[in-house]
């Protein structure tokens, strides 16, 4: 149990708020690249955004570079979403008054002819990347340099960001809940066991595209049977350079383990396998303290991800354009007393976000965690408060970032099946066989290796 002072410390995310600072020293999903297409698609240059709390703008320019302005204009305070984009950069309409992508005002064009003003305005800009077919944003202290030059952090090297587009796919859903529960209902490995639990199995080889539904590596049986017979699970935490890694053991039989290999990638993400080829990594950002926005990654190290498939059948419960659930508190989350009965553990579908939907907003918009009582088996979520709070201690003291990870090993993910006394090396041996699939990855590692 945590007091409410405990609470507030690492939920709230505020720019004057321990958790909001130390979040703005990562990089943060703004948007999907798709977003920014449909919207040049439509005839419409500017999106409005909200991230840790602040209002905020997203555009490209004409030569196509994004830019992430504070949304009010720093003359009178007027919506800059509405702005013109011409000129290389917004053009307020109140004044007309231009910013380009770097803050800097261009253009104060109802002043007398001569003036000097626009030269001394600048207003709030971030810097911008695309990586992954996500919009990055940066909201935190720049770096200095060996040069002297001041630089946001770079990104890590994760396999998300590298992959080729024909192998990555990305997606997001809004949640109207804190980010921490959202993030925590990932490093928990139990509660596969009963909140997507389905009392029949389906044939795995029609999984593609959905997650615990295809089978274990080097097993014939679905994980859904792994997960509904086998939910008293050994978990091991073991800290590593990007956050912690999760090994999850269910013990079959004498001769055979069950082994699921998790991360938790430090501050917001969790990487989890989906399949033989696919793994997942799923950003939790707090749009503010009682909303949020998971991105997800998909990468495949195998063939080329059907993005068609995934994207259809992604839209059916969260639609464009702001990707809000089309179930919800509103209808019950669609619970269904005769499918809870015969169907499924939840009676709410067969979408496993909707169960994770449900499990974090019934919580509440901000969890009371003075009244949780952590088991066992919530050893990863107490290793991970543990990690954050230290993170936000050390930056408070001026001592900078903790795990900041850039390079040097990428984390593993796997389901598999192997004997039971050799459950460590069966989970290596199929994370290596996994990144031996991928002729792109070896690539990606050549060219971080040439940067550093």
């Amino acid at each position: 149990m945590l007091t409410q002072a405990q609470n507030d410390r690492i939920t709230r995310v505020g720019p004057n708020q321990p958790a909001g600072r130390l979040l703005r020293q990562y990089w943060q999903p703004v948007a999907l690249v798709d977003e920014m297409d449909a919207l040049a698609q439509a005839g419409k240059a500017l999106k409005p955004v909200k991230l840790l709390g602040q209002d905020l703008v997203l555009f490209r320019d004409e030569q196509g570079q994004y830019g992430l302005l504070d949304r009010d204009c720093p003359h009178r305070g007027a919506d800059l979403a509405y702005g013109r984009l011409e000129g290389g950069g917004v053009r307020c309409l109140f004044h007309g008054w231009l910013f380009d992508a770097q803050g800097q005002c261009l253009q104060t064009p109802g002043e007398p002819a001569g003036s000097k003003l626009c030269t001394r305005i600048k207003q709030g800009a971030y810097p911008v990347q695309v990586a992954g077919e996500i919009i990055w944003g940066y909201l935190g202290e720049l770096i200095e340099d060996s040069e002297g030059v001041r630089k946001p952090p770079p990104l890590p090297f994760y396999d998300c960001f590298n992959a080729p587009s024909t192998h990555a796919f990305a997606f997001k859903g809004w949640w109207s809940c804190n980010w921490l529960q959202a993030l925590e209902v990932g490093i928990d490995p139990v509660h596969a066991s009963f909140l997507h639990v389905y009392f029949e199995d389906e044939d795995p080889s029609s999984s593609y595209g959905r997650q615990f539904r295809s089978a274990s590596s080097d097993s014939a049986m679905p994980m859904t049977q792994v997960l509904r017979e086998f939910n008293q699970p050994d978990i091991r935490i073991e800290k590593t350079e990007w956050g912690q890694r999760l090994i999850t053991l269910r013990h079959i039989s004498e001769e055979q383990t069950h082994v699921r290999v998790t991360q938790t990638l430090f501050p917001q993400a969790f990487l989890i396998p989906m399949s033989d080829e696919i793994t997942i990594t799923q950003w939790h950002v707090p749009i503010d303290d009682e909303n949020t926005y998971w991105f997800t990654m998909f990468t495949s190290y195998g063939a080329p991800i059907d993005k068609a498939h995934f994207r259809n059948m992604r839209l059916k419960t969260y639609p464009a354009p702001d990707y809000k659930p089309l179930v919800g508190r509103q209808n019950n989350y669609g619970f269904n007393v005769s499918e809870q009965l015969r169907d499924t553990y939840t009676g709410m579908g067969h979408d496993i976000n909707v169960h994770d939907q449900w499990a974090c907003e019934s919580q509440g918009p901000i969890q009371n965690r003075q009244r949780e009582h952590l088991g066992t088996t919530d050893k990863g979520i107490i290793s991970y408060r543990r990690m954050l709070n230290q993170a936000i201690d050390q930056f408070e003291q001026g001592q900078g970032v903790a795990l900041r990870y850039r390079g040097g090993a990428v984390p593993e993910t796997v389901d598999g099946v192997g004997a039971s006394g050799e459950w460590e090396g069966t989970w290596k041996r199929l994370a290596d066989r996994r990144f031996e699939a991928a002729p792109w990855r070896a690539t990606a590692q050549s060219e971080s290796e040439t940067e550093a």
